[in-house]
């Protein structure tokens, strides 16, 4: 047995080790975890929009481009800590619900109107990661 040969076989057994430590079925607790994650993330594109009533590279436009930028730094933070505990799979579905969260800052913050198709379409989702986290 070679040096490769045992490599390979040492990062196969870290590979099977980090898949069981991973939560077969994802609990509450990493479910709200997720959302504010997603959460989170959608708040960065309100610094976005913000940034946008001002022009390029104006001081307006440059504050708001960092504190979207250091919102975006936080949510890698904590989705890589989440990543490590849920199957990629069954996070990237819950990061559909960010459709919703940015639906309602759109309404909260900057007074947009939601339509009915809005709507259906946001049940349509929510139905969709809820059926992906309970098979999960």
């Amino acid at each position: 047995m070679d040096n490769n040969d045992i490599n390979l076989q040492t990062a196969q057994q870290s590979q099977t080790e980090s898949n069981s430590k991973k939560v077969k079925k994802l609990t509450i607790k990493l479910l709200i975890l997720l959302q504010a994650a997603v959460c989170i993330y959608t708040v960065s594109g309100i610094a976005g929009k913000f940034a946008s009533k001002y022009d390029f590279l104006s001081l307006g436009f440059i504050i708001c481009y960092g504190i979207e930028i250091v919102i975006l730094g936080i949510y890698a933070l904590i989705w890589q800590q989440i990543i490590k505990k849920v199957d990629i799979s069954i996070a990237y579905a819950n990061r559909a619900v960010a459709i919703f969260w940015s639906m309602l800052w759109a309404v909260i913050i900057f007074g947009e109107a939601i339509t009915i198709q809005n709507i259906i379409g946001v049940v349509i989702i929510v139905i969709g990661t809820w059926m992906v986290n309970k098979d999960g």
